[in-house]
């Protein structure tokens, strides 16, 4: 169920066929609470969760949490999955991350200012490098989008696109990219909200760090979405698209 589809609106005891502007209000209300606004911004890291962790993430008690979620999951912007008693979710999909990513990028702007050196390390490790649900955000997902563009693989117009090179570029990698068999666009952009620039994303964006996770050109570091380039991940980019390390670290 995508974000768009006006679930949100019906779970709310709004009608479909009620006004745009009362069924947008409405979806924009899941938004306007902090606890669920923890939870959406924790579940960009790709991972299902079960409500336990989210609830002690939030510093919430676990019905509470559970009360959040549901609503979450009936607005299309989560969905559950079940393994024997216990109940995980995740970011319904890939619109539901790049709404959450976006929105943060309007309501962060820049980068936080943190009170504590404990605070401001795993801020700079956030700005430097991340996760942004499966594709990579921050200084690494920058410097690797526009490195493709001076490289004539990518097309960063009105909207990001492939050019042949760029398909040849993936196929170098043993990633081959064909048609979309769902809706998900084979590349699309993202706001960065660290770096105010749009980055890499859609199904390209996805293979590409998977990729670099599998190869361990990157590695994830603490408990957050941050991501630390590798030496071996340094000799790569450097080799794939001339990204100096400087730009990395």
């Amino acid at each position: 169920m995508s974000p768009s589809s006006g679930s949100a609106a019906v779970s709310s005891g709004i009608v479909a066929h009620a006004p745009p502007g009362l069924r947008l209000a409405h979806f924009a209300s899941l938004l306007a609470d902090e606890t669920r606004a923890v939870f959406l911004l924790s579940l960009l890291d790709g991972r299902a969760w079960t409500a336990s962790e989210l609830a002690r993430q939030a510093g919430v008690a676990a019905s509470t949490a559970s009360e959040h979620l549901s609503r979450l999951t009936a607005a299309g912007l989560l969905a559950e999955e079940r393994q024997g008693r216990h109940r995980y979710v995740r970011l319904a999909d890939a619109a539901a991350a790049r709404l959450v990513e976006s929105v943060a990028a309007y309501a962060l702007p820049g980068r936080d200012n943190p009170h504590t050196l404990r605070a401001a390390g795993a801020s700079s490790a956030m700005a430097r490098g991340r996760t942004c649900y499966d594709h990579f955000a921050g200084r690494l997902g920058i410097a690797v989008t526009d490195a493709m563009e001076r490289r004539g693989l990518l097309l960063m117009g009105s909207g990001f696109a492939l050019t042949e090179e760029g398909l040849d570029w993936f196929g170098g990698l043993g990633i081959h990219l064909l048609p979309a068999k769902s809706r998900r666009p084979m590349v699309s952009s993202c706001l960065d909200w660290t770096e105010r620039k749009r980055h890499l994303a859609g199904i390209a964006g996805a293979e590409l760090c998977w990729l670099a996770l599998e190869k361990q050109w990157c590695v994830r570091i603490g408990s957050e979405r941050a991501v630390k380039v590798t030496a071996a991940g340094e000799r790569a980019l450097y080799a794939l698209l001339g990204i100096e390390a400087d730009e990395l670290r």
